[in-house]
């Protein structure tokens, strides 16, 4: 019977893995909540395949101990495989997947949720609110409508996050590298950044962790931007160079910022810090700002996008063991 070991499975994510598993009764199912490392990867022997998800790096150790295992054929329920050692992988012959599309409208509805709120300054609002102050002034809100959204990197996330906000009414402008000719033909392209830089109210990345996008916000593009600019970041963390979007806030030059992901949040997000001693100064002073609004990499947090992590990681786990082309296949070099 063909056996699946899944790592670091959550609590939310335990039913659409049952889900999966009633489906599929020709495949034995096993998981744990623990992270894929050189001493767990022994809970996987006499597995043909491993489903895994984590934030830690894949290191040569961690592949050579799944290895060991008998198990070279690894399917990831996230998009990102910066993390692993793909020479190590290449050299031990595994196969890997990843699931590359699982819900763009969870990440740009986020991301355009959050930039309203920012332009409506619901959080100084909130805070009013909560301390009984009902009084108006000078909590006076910008509408989408009037704004410039400037996307940086136009693929699934940055079309769909387009779309919401010409919904409502504002005009869109993007920028990408690769440019999508459908887009090109109705004129959403400027000819640089730094056009979009200079002509945008709301600059919003959709764009990968790579070298070459390292800092792409920091204190010289920030002097670019408009008087008043919204930053909105639920792509990677390193794309921005938080302290200089701290000087930003500080001057004013930026009138608000969205931040989903974070340079230093491995280790951070995703824990209970409820009671303990903070570990990230620059962090904790992000999240008490009012025109900050601080999630912790949940963009992508829906049922919707959960479902469909688990599910086509395991869809092309069972590809990967029964020797078919999966659908989503990760090139190993």
């Amino acid at each position: 019977m063909t056996k699946i070991f899944a790592y670091a499975i959550r609590e939310d994510e335990q039913p659409f893995v049952k889900e999966w598993e009633k489906a599929h009764p020709e495949v034995e199912v096993e998981f744990t909540d623990k992270l894929l490392t050189p001493e767990t990867a022994s809970l996987a022997k006499g597995a043909d395949g491993a489903v895994v998800y984590q934030q830690l790096d894949y290191t040569a150790e961690t592949l050579q101990a799944l290895a060991d295992n008998g198990i070279t054929k690894m399917s990831l329920r996230n998009v990102g495989i910066d993390n692993i050692d793909m020479a190590k992988a290449k050299e031990l012959g595994f196969q890997i997947t990843n699931v590359p599309v699982y819900s763009p409208n969870a990440i740009a509805e986020h991301a355009a949720i959050q930039a309203a709120r920012i332009l409506r300054q619901d959080k100084r609002m909130d805070e009013k609110m909560a301390k009984r102050d009902l009084r108006w002034a000078p909590t006076i809100g910008r509408e989408v409508r009037d704004q410039v959204v400037g996307v940086v990197g136009t693929g699934h996330i940055g079309q769909v996050f387009m779309q919401i906000m010409e919904g409502f009414g504002a005009k869109v402008i993007a920028y990408d590298i690769f440019k999508n000719p459908k887009l090109e033909e109705k004129g959403y392209y400027v000819d640089s950044l730094d056009d979009l830089y200079k002509q945008a109210d709301v600059i919003s990345l959709h764009v990968p962790d790579v070298p070459a996008n390292v800092h792409m916000i920091n204190d010289d593009t920030i002097a670019e931007m408009k008087d008043g600019v919204v930053i909105v970041n639920v792509s990677r963390g390193p794309l921005v160079d938080t302290q200089a979007v701290v000087r930003g806030l500080d001057s004013g030059k930026v009138f608000g910022y969205v931040m989903d992901t974070y340079e230093g949040e491995v280790g951070v997000f995703n824990e209970d810090w409820q009671g303990k001693e903070f570990p990230d100064a620059h962090l904790a002073d992000l999240i008490d700002r009012p025109n900050v609004l601080v999630t912790p990499h949940t963009a992508f947090y829906t049922t919707h996008a959960v479902r469909n992590m688990v599910v086509k990681a395991f869809d092309n786990n069972l590809a990967l063991v029964e020797g078919n082309e999966p659908e989503t296949p990760v090139e190993v070099k």
